[in-house]
């Protein structure tokens, strides 16, 4: 007795699943709101690592929030507007400059956790900041971070936030790059 489904594994030819992937790439509004969602979760596991597994984020780890919440909300702006040709062109360039900077943070934190100096340059920790300074005056200096740059407290596959953070920069900059290339299909 036969049953009535059978699963049959398709084949999927490399060449179909690139043309999917390119025909993503063309829609007008899901790519920049997919790249909104990723910068959104990003952060989102971030702020995890700080408040919930208590990794004090560094000045350096603070900046690439920060170009990382650029990311995101240029690339949600762009999904909402859902513009083609040379608007497209525009946030292409805004997303590039934007993870360019944030990729230039994270390349930097990247090369001082291979070859820490002989002084932190990140600055002093939190305990010091409170107990040395008024809170007035610490509010400011903890928002910008009090971690050690050098420190890998977390890694995946052996790569520290710092390299994740790098990698996600350079995705953001090629599809950027992409979309300042890309000619539009009628």
């Amino acid at each position: 007795m036969a049953l009535p489904l059978q699963f049959r594994p398709s084949r999927i030819h490399p060449r179909s699943q690139v043309q999917a992937i390119v025909r993503i790439l063309e829609h007008r509004r899901l790519p920049f709101l997919l790249l909104f969602a990723t910068c959104t979760s990003l952060l989102a596991f971030g702020l995890y690592l700080q408040y919930v597994k208590g990794q004090e984020p560094c000045p350096m780890c603070i900046m690439q929030r920060y170009a990382f919440v650029g990311v995101a909300i240029i690339a949600l702006i762009a999904g909402i507007h859902g513009a083609g040709g040379t608007g497209r062109r525009i946030y292409g360039l805004l997303l590039a400059l934007a993870a360019l900077a944030g990729g230039g943070v994270a390349a930097r934190q990247s090369w001082i956790q291979v070859y820490p100096p002989e002084i932190s340059e990140c600055g002093p920790g939190l305990e010091y900041l409170l107990d040395s300074f008024p809170l007035a005056d610490a509010l400011p200096m903890i928002f910008q971070g009090a971690g050690d740059c050098t420190e890998r407290a977390w890694t995946f596959l052996g790569l520290s936030i710092a390299n994740w953070s790098l990698v996600s920069f350079l995705a953001v900059t090629a599809f950027a790059t992409w979309l300042l290339l890309a000619r539009r299909r009628a």
